[in-house]
């Protein structure tokens, strides 16, 4: 199973915020998505998803291919997505967001009471059971990335779209996040797109690293490529005179 973007383009207003962009994403691997604020990811992450529609090109999901389609049925085909700021509904207690996206996605005919075990393994198996019955409306920072994880787990996706996860987690945070993401894709055998500022947990946790730079493809490899890449280094850091690792931190990847 493959996700692919095949030549998508979106204007706003004339502007190109992607520009004749490819991509492919096998189902297992977890392929990074990094470039400056303003370079076009999370554009990218809502015309996959059917938040906003490509004007040119289409998506690939195994045998299905579209162009525009909405977002539910995007998340019914197998594609879950986090977004850059967490967005729970507030006025429901944790369970009910969870249950949320498990109904949504079981199949056609199942049980209210099935749906909601469902919902309660997932946040068992991400350490949010003791939280199943308070309010999403007030959870800390951290929590509320964890449970808009965990919504996206409960669809029971084949392919995940994760828009900054581990923002705002401090380096043992963002261990503990790139540990859990590790231990899904062997449980689940998802395929991920990570989008994060956190270079270190990028170069740690990545198969294959994609790079935009102003709407366009600048530079595609393995994190060991990426890192030594002048035209990356330019962009991403606004110099070409220091390596990525300067920002990236250990080459070790987490095992």
């Amino acid at each position: 199973m493959l996700l692919t973007t095949e030549s998508v383009t979106k204007t706003f207003a004339g502007v190109h915020a992607l520009d004749d962009v490819s991509i492919r994403i096998d189902e297992g691997e977890i392929v990074g998505l990094i470039g400056p604020n303003g370079s076009g990811k999370s554009t990218l992450v809502n015309v996959i998803s059917g938040v906003l529609a490509p004007t040119s090109g289409t998506i690939t999901l195994g045998e299905e291919r579209w162009g525009r389609r909405p977002s539910h049925k995007v998340a019914r085909c197998g594609i879950a997505r986090t977004f850059q700021t967490a967005r729970l509904f507030s006025d429901m207690t944790v369970l009910e967001n969870i249950e949320v996206a498990a109904g949504a996605c079981a199949p056609r005919g199942g049980r209210r009471g099935g749906v909601r075990v469902a919902a309660r393994q997932v946040l068992e198996r991400l350490g949010l059971g003791h939280l199943a019955g308070q309010p999403a409306e007030g959870l800390a920072y951290g929590v509320q990335r964890r449970v808009e994880l965990a919504r996206a787990v409960a669809a029971r996706p084949r392919f995940m779209l994760l828009d900054e996860p581990a923002a705002g987690l401090h380096d043992a945070e963002s261990d503990q996040f790139l540990q859990l993401l590790l231990e899904l894709r062997r449980e689940h055998g998802f395929g991920m797109l990570l989008i994060d500022h956190d270079l270190r947990l990028i170069m740690r946790g990545t198969d294959r690293i994609y790079v935009l730079n102003e709407g366009r493809m600048l530079a595609e490899g393995a994190p060991a490529e990426i890192r030594k890449d002048r035209r990356v280094i330019a962009a991403y850091l606004g110099t070409d005179d220091a390596e990525l690792h300067t920002e990236a931190g250990a080459d070790a990847p987490a095992t």
